[in-house]
């Protein structure tokens, strides 16, 4: 069963008519599963793509190497252009992209500890939201987390969201 938050969150979602796309790497396809076990995910879930290794990254995506060289795979600055760029599979309202760290052996460092995640979320309006949590427990605990976090996240910025914004933002995916 979906997370108490992913489930409200697509309810929401679904009541205003929105559609999300997910690019995930450290939860390897567990949001999109999550979404997908919702009563409401026919008319939320577009789609998901795993981008868990950073080759991936750069040739679906086309992230530079040197973004991930210079930030690493694992950074808001690639997760930020993994949401930003899923409107190059998906036309959706709501774009959610989500790297980090789950288990020693990746880039962590002092300042970036495993349990580091990353969730990038792009709204109607140009709206965007960045936030970088760390979690404690072992990698399926971690993913938990960030999973509930990412839901939790998604209710306040659905409900933050205005019909203005949302019309735009309709009119800009059927124009594109």
């Amino acid at each position: 069963m979906a997370s108490e938050s992913i489930i409200i969150s697509s309810r929401r979602m679904a009541e205003k008519g929105l559609k999300i796309a997910l690019a995930e790497s450290a939860t390897a396809g567990w949001l999109a599963s999550e979404f997908s076990l919702t009563p409401t995910s026919g008319g939320v879930l577009l789609g998901g793509i795993v981008c868990y290794d950073a080759c991936t990254k750069e040739e679906l995506f086309d992230i530079p190497n040197e973004i991930i060289e210079k930030y690493t795979p694992e950074s808001a600055e690639v997760t930020r252009l993994l949401a930003e760029r899923l409107s190059k599979f998906f036309k959706s309202d709501i774009a959610v992209a989500i790297t980090g760290l789950t288990a020693p052996g990746g880039s962590e460092t002092a300042d970036k500890p495993v349990g580091t995640m990353f969730i990038h979320i792009k709204l109607p309006g140009n709206r965007y939201c960045a936030h970088r949590e760390v979690f404690d427990g072992v990698p399926e605990n971690i993913i938990s987390q960030t999973i509930e976090r990412t839901g939790e996240l998604l209710i306040k910025l659905v409900d933050e969201l205005d019909s203005d914004t949302i019309d735009d933002s309709a009119t800009q995916n059927k124009a594109s």
